[in-house]
């Protein structure tokens, strides 16, 4: 089959443009019909080939309708960055060029451009410039891969080598998180074999942070191994841990100390909110997604770890055809993630600093957390109840009566001027706001705060 790549992928990166450029004045959120999509889509599989550019052209025909605007504006629903002009070109680029980032030599320059953004990412977060950094998918990887990394050292530290006897018959490993905790430390409990049962709960204070006294209380009451859980940014309302005080008394009562940090770990890099990490760099492992706020494609997150070797003896494996695999001392990139077959996610993440260099990135996190009190204070004005301490990026909100609230988001998300999500805080239904996309604009948030607020109207009127 003669196929023309130049004009295919041309097409492509055209329609990826096309949709960049319109997604701003286009309905957040689509309102297929589902049965139309799934026609679209499916159907009985050709028996024959089909050129190429027959199959791109029917894929965008087939998904446009149905494609959600995260990478606009005006997407509050979850902590979701829209990727970067150079981080996407970055990230289109690494598809073309199809590169398997498990080491060095299956891509030299790969490993060049996960050494450099790791680097960067170390320095511009405050963490030890000799800790190890793993690209994985996301913060439910890299939390556990924090956790399994813990669980060697922990276990090590009473005489129990889990990664050869296993966990059966192994003394028991609390996981001290908070009772705000997010749902991945709870996976990372079952996917690890510890069991959700071995979470060991701890208060929080009223807004999402660890209560510090009741963390020592349980520290005091539990003997044998012990990993902590920390948290840089309560997913509901921005909240950090005392992550200083906190990590200096785990460590007094031997304990492991990983950080969550999926998006808030991002807070060290701007003066005006690095206070909220303070001590930071003492933790073990921390875990963050740069497809947060760092605006890098889908999907894209980073495990580090302190102790470099313990994180490559955990994680690595070695193979008679793998070159350089299993190495503790000189760890490949794949000894360091739980996969093998690695895209080179390296590529966008450089392309994301390098486009924003250490003051951008600075202005980005001052921005969102500008915008996300603007919206506060918006909806405030308006009416709204604003429940949380708007100290980053979240902001949770109710406005009329509790009972109706998922119906106002619901006609939020009809509407299309924005798009923002529920949650439940404190046994409350609430709108949860989060501000990370670096094309967000003052405007958009008046016009989103303007939406919410109008939908709120027009439900409670028809209701009454």
């Amino acid at each position: 089959m003669d196929v023309d790549l130049h004009q295919l992928f041309t097409r492509a990166a055209a329609e990826a443009a096309r949709h960049r450029a319109a997604v701003a004045d286009r309905p957040v959120h689509p309102s297929p019909d589902q049965g139309s999509l799934d026609a679209a889509f499916g159907g009985p599989l050709p028996t024959g080939p089909t050129h190429p550019d027959r199959v791109v052209g029917a894929l965008i025909a087939a998904a446009s309708p149905g494609l959600v605007g995260t990478v606009g504006p005006r997407f509050f629903g979850f902590v979701i960055g829209g990727a970067s002009p150079a981080a996407t070109a970055a990230d289109m680029l690494a598809a073309g060029w199809d590169q398997c980032a498990y080491n060095e030599v299956l891509s030299p320059a790969a490993a060049a451009a996960e050494r450099a953004a790791a680097t960067w990412t170390k320095q511009l977060l405050g963490l030890p410039g000799s800790a190890s950094v793993g690209f994985v998918t996301g913060a439910q990887a890299a939390n556990t891969v924090g956790l399994a990394v813990g669980r060697q050292r922990v276990l090590a530290n009473v005489g129990w080598d889990v990664a050869r006897d296993g966990l059966f018959g192994a003394p028991r490993v609390a996981i001290v998180a908070s009772e705000d905790r997010h749902a991945t430390i709870d996976r990372a409990a079952r996917l690890l074999g510890f069991g959700t049962r071995s979470i060991e709960p701890v208060a929080a204070t009223a807004q999402g942070a660890i209560d510090v006294d009741r963390l020592r209380t349980a520290l005091d009451s539990l003997s044998g191994p012990v990993i902590v859980c920390l948290q840089a940014g309560n997913v509901n309302t921005g909240a950090c841990d005392d992550l200083r005080t906190a990590t200096t008394l785990a460590h007094e009562h031997g304990a492991w100390v990983h950080v969550d940090g999926a998006f808030g770990l991002w807070a060290a890099a701007s003066p005006r909110t690095a206070h909220l990490v303070a001590g930071i760099e003492l933790a073990d492992s921390w875990g963050t997604d740069a497809h947060k706020w760092l605006n890098v494609p889908y999907d894209c997150g980073l495990a580090f770890c302190a102790d470099a070797s313990l994180h490559a003896a955990t994680m690595s494996y070695a193979a008679a055809y793998l070159t350089g695999s299993g190495s503790v001392s000189d760890p490949v990139l794949g000894d360091l993630t739980p996969e093998s077959s690695r895209r080179a996610r390296g590529f966008a993440v450089w392309a994301a600093l390098r486009e924003l260099g250490s003051d951008g990135l600075t202005e980005l996190v001052d921005r969102c957390c500008d915008l996300a009190r603007r919206m506060a204070r918006r909806l405030e004005s308006g009416g709204a109840t604003i429940h949380n301490d708007v100290v980053l990026n979240q902001v949770l909100v109710s406005i009329g009566d509790p009972a109706r609230i998922d119906g106002v988001i619901d006609a939020v998300q009809r509407d299309g001027t924005c798009w923002v999500g529920g949650t439940t805080w404190h046994g409350r239904r609430l709108i949860r706001i989060s501000v990370s996309n670096a094309t967000t604009t003052e405007s958009d948030i008046d016009v989103a705060a303007a939406a919410i607020l109008a939908a709120a109207t027009a439900v409670e009127q028809s209701a009454g």
